[in-house]
């Protein structure tokens, strides 16, 4: 939709999405009235796919036109506040736990016991390694805990929804990722 265009990050468009105007009539007003409807998610999928519509119709024109303005989208996403209260509920363990490793971290850096190089990084990393299941026990693929990172980003190159490119970017290793145009691989720097 045209009102679509104006969306400019991620988060905006997930909860314009999720809100809808609902025509009906009113009893108490006697007349039609315009209500909003907000939805809120009950359960998180592993894996968050977001697909963003970006081509509206132009009538004057009788063309599907891409919308050309650029979307910002995070490294990595926290879909908390999308959830209902229940779920905010259930996840909120697993995000305790992320919580305070983040706080180890953080401590371990002002303490002094910063590291010095990537290499070193990594072996500290390794040493910390924990795999916890991403997932409730009672709900395989799901999320249990909101966190997401990005792994992936597929884009259209060409201003019509009939005819165009697409490109795709996949997280490789930490910092590279892979750029796949048609047949032709490339490792792209973050």
């Amino acid at each position: 939709s045209t009102e679509s265009s104006g969306i400019n990050a991620e988060y905006g468009g997930l909860t314009m999405g999720l809100k809808e105007n609902i025509e009906k009539t009113s009893s108490t007003l006697g007349r039609n009235a315009v209500y909003v409807k907000t939805s809120n998610v009950n359960r998180l999928p592993s894996y968050l796919t977001i697909n963003f519509i970006r081509f509206f119709y132009k009538e004057k024109e009788n063309i599907n036109a891409k919308v050309l303005k650029d979307i910002k989208f995070p490294m990595e996403y926290d879909a908390f506040e999308l959830c209902t209260p229940e779920l905010k509920e259930k996840l909120t363990p697993a995000r305790d736990q992320f919580e305070a490793i983040r706080q180890k971290r953080i401590e371990k850096e002002l303490s002094g016991k910063d590291i010095k190089n990537k290499h070193d990084l990594a072996n500290e990393a390794k040493k910390e390694i924990r795999y916890e299941p991403h997932s409730f026990l009672d709900d395989t693929g799901s999320s249990n805990s909101g966190y997401y990172e990005l792994q992936a980003v597929l884009t259209h190159q060409g201003r019509s929804s009939s005819s165009g490119h697409y490109v795709a970017w996949v997280r490789h290793k930490e910092d590279n990722w892979i750029k796949c145009d048609d047949e032709k691989l490339s490792i792209v720097k973050d």
